[in-house]
């Protein structure tokens, strides 16, 4: 089988490092790759966003199974386009997409079929948004209503941070289009979990949970990221948990996108909080998180690409998932600037200085030239280094000690990934978040 991997990020070197594993897959070509991609297997020059250029790329390479990462290239329609062109692609169509792109779209499919969410109303102008706001009260968090890059999302503590971030999102279109209409949300207390479900448009097959941290500092404080990164399977995501999440979330939603005419094939990514009350979706997203695929992939002992095969063929149905039994911690190194002006350009330093078995995946990275030169930063999320151990305090001890020794001009992390892992005992007795 030759795969093809359309995307740049931490994501999708995760998926190259674990489709290299199966037995399946006789050649991988990533497109566009970067400097931690391009090292494993080809890489082309083609954009995640040129959907012309990777059906072209596609036909001409003969490949049988195209993998994508990138959200807005789902969202552009470009497993339609495959589809049209008779090429075989994993993921959700443009329509079955607005799971993500749209997130008022997403939160009246939910409000429609009564999948637990948090309380919402949408405002197209900042003064709706104001009045909303007062309606609420604080905290309240902020989404533009479109794809964002991970940072459309702002949890507002005050009505001085409302403002802001209404300018910012609605005034002065930092989002472009993505910021025409907000979503204003209720402030739910509790503690996050990201969880992954395969979907062949009529079954579900949930995976393992994974716990993200997207704010940019220690203690949540900080702006807003893609992630910075996480744990996976955090303790209070028990099997009673997952069933809950399964029969109340993840079901009910693949049910209703087919039920609306739209069904869903693909992963997808519920952005959950555990609250006193129960699983609530914060978001739901099309495709494979980032970081949470880079916690997640390495403990998947199951054959992706059988997987992925049986939710193209509408066979999910009856198969199952083995997972290993240890644990992972990631911690994402990032440019300074992130997320608003990430620097590039700064030569990598110590990633031959890691320990056997760690994994560190590349997000923005490219090589200057050939396979033996030096590898430079090249955007926000740079690298994520990944440890697995039999526990959590293992693996969290392994991944920072190792993060230490990778260096660039300015390189910034959160030092307090995995510190608290709470049971859901505590976290229902609203006693303790993570």
């Amino acid at each position: 089988m030759r795969v093809l991997v359309i995307g740049s990020g931490g994501r999708e070197h995760a998926l190259v490092w674990k489709l290299r594993s199966s037995p399946e897959v006789t050649s991988i070509l990533a497109a566009p790759g970067n400097g931690g991609i391009s090292a494993a297997v080809p890489t082309v020059p083609v954009a995640a966003d040129d959907i012309d250029g990777l059906v072209r790329l596609a036909s001409e390479n003969r490949i049988d199974l195209t993998i994508v990462g990138p959200e807005d290239t789902l969202a552009a329609g470009i497993v339609d386009r495959f589809h049209d062109a008779g090429l075989r692609i994993f993921g959700p169509t443009r329509a079955a997409a607005r799971i993500e792109s749209s997130k008022l779209w997403a939160r009246d499919l939910m409000q429609r079929h009564g999948i637990p969410t948090d309380r919402w109303a949408s405002a197209s102008t900042p003064n709706e948004a104001r009045s909303l706001v007062r309606e609420f009260g604080i905290p309240v968090v902020l989404k533009a209503d479109g794809l964002a890059r991970g940072r459309g999302a702002v949890v507002c503590s005050s009505l001085e941070d409302t403002e802001v971030a209404i300018n910012e999102l609605m005034g002065e279109g930092a989002h472009g289009p993505a910021g025409h209409r907000i979503v204003v949300e209720e402030y739910l207390e509790g503690t996050e979990l990201s969880v992954f479900a395969l979907a062949d448009g009529q079954h579900v097959l949930p995976l393992i949970g994974a716990r993200d941290y997207k704010p940019l500092l220690d203690g949540d404080r900080g702006p807003n990221t893609g992630g910075m990164g996480g744990y996976a399977p955090p303790a209070y995501a028990t099997p009673a948990l997952m069933d809950e999440v399964r029969r109340t979330i993840l079901e009910p939603t693949v049910r209703a996108l087919a039920a609306e005419g739209v069904p869903y094939v693909g992963v997808l990514y519920a952005g959950l909080m555990i609250t006193r009350d129960g699983p609530r979706v914060l978001e739901f997203n099309c495709r494979w998180g980032d970081p949470e695929a880079e916690l997640v992939l390495p403990l998947l002992k199951s054959d992706l690409v059988d997987l992925m095969d049986a939710c193209i063929d509408g066979r999910l149905d009856g198969m199952t998932v083995e997972w290993e039994d240890d644990v992972t911690c990631g911690v994402v190194l990032a440019a300074p600037g992130y997320p608003a002006t990430p620097s590039k350009g700064s030569q990598i330093d110590g990633l031959d200085r890691t320990d056997p078995g760690l994994l560190v995946f590349h997000g923005g990275t490219r090589r200057v030239e050939g396979p033996d030169t030096p590898i430079v930063t090249n955007g926000g999320r740079v690298l994520t280094v990944v440890a697995r151990a039999s526990t959590l305090p293992e693996a969290r001890a392994s991944a920072y000690a190792n993060a230490t020794r990778v260096h660039f001009e300015g390189v910034r992390y959160r030092h307090d990934l995995g510190e608290i892992d709470p049971s859901l005992q505590q976290i229902r007795a609203g006693v303790m978040r993570a």
